[in-house]
């Protein structure tokens, strides 16, 4: 079965998620609308929560696309998979790729290593990957989409930690309990301690307002984070950057 919901209404239904799909690792697909902030539609209908109430439930796979092609290879994906899965996308149209016409899935845990850097890693999860590709190219920094916030690409995550002194995480979803949260755990876990940024949503209910403004005033847009990584790691800054003050 295939539920179609907005991530807001699926808080009224976490009971039937929990104890009548996840108890049971029933084959139900979750294909959740409205992830992350909703601009015009008003804190009563924003996805700022999801990831975070989603990666806690046993036998969930949890996935965000970046683009409207990788929505569609993920609801494949979570549709043929055993157990029940959740597909997590923003509200609006993709950036504008192409989307195959073939029904393709994606090997589950695994991330795409969209741009190797040095020094810093930048992981992305959902919508937000156009804006660490932006500031990666800046800076000469990583860039991982992660696509699965459960599970985690485990692998690649420790080769990373073996050639990078820092993490970024960013995500569309709040800091408390979200996918930056998982990769700090997962580090804890192994004995990994690299500085970690954890790049999301603030612990508030955000006003009405466009979707790009809001991730701005959340400090998610592509100047807001460039300015945050620089802040931390000052010495990633080109002498062009330097010299725009």
């Amino acid at each position: 079965p295939v539920v179609a919901i907005y991530s807001t209404f699926l808080q009224r239904g976490y009971d039937q998620l929990v104890h009548d799909v996840a108890t049971q690792k029933l084959d139900v697909l979750f294909a959740i609308d409205r992830g992350g902030v909703v601009g015009p539609d008003g804190a009563t209908h924003a996805g700022n929560l999801d990831l975070s109430f989603l990666r806690c439930v046993p036998h969930m796979l949890v996935m965000a696309p970046a683009d409207e092609a990788e929505c569609r290879a993920m609801l494949t994906t979570g549709l043929k998979h055993e157990g029940p899965a959740a597909v997590r996308y923003p509200r609006g149209t993709g950036p504008g790729v192409a989307v195959p016409t073939t029904l393709d899935t994606l090997p589950i845990g695994k991330a795409e290593l969209r741009r190797k850097g040095s020094r810093v890693a930048l992981l992305a999860f959902g919508a937000l990957l156009p804006v660490a590709e932006q500031v990666g190219a800046e800076l000469g920094l990583t860039v991982v989409n992660m696509r699965f916030v459960k599970p985690l690409d485990r692998e690649l995550l420790l080769e990373l930690a073996a050639t990078h002194e820092g993490f970024v995480t960013l995500e569309d979803n709040v800091v408390m309990g979200g996918a930056g949260s998982a990769v700090l755990e997962f580090f804890a876990s192994e004995g990994v301690l690299k500085p970690t940024l954890l790049l999301g949503l603030p612990d508030r209910f955000q006003d009405h307002a466009a979707r790009e403004e809001l991730l701005a005033e959340a400090g998610l847009d592509a100047a807001s984070v460039r300015a945050t990584v620089l802040k931390r790691w000052p010495a990633l800054a080109t002498p062009e950057l330097k010299a725009a003050g």
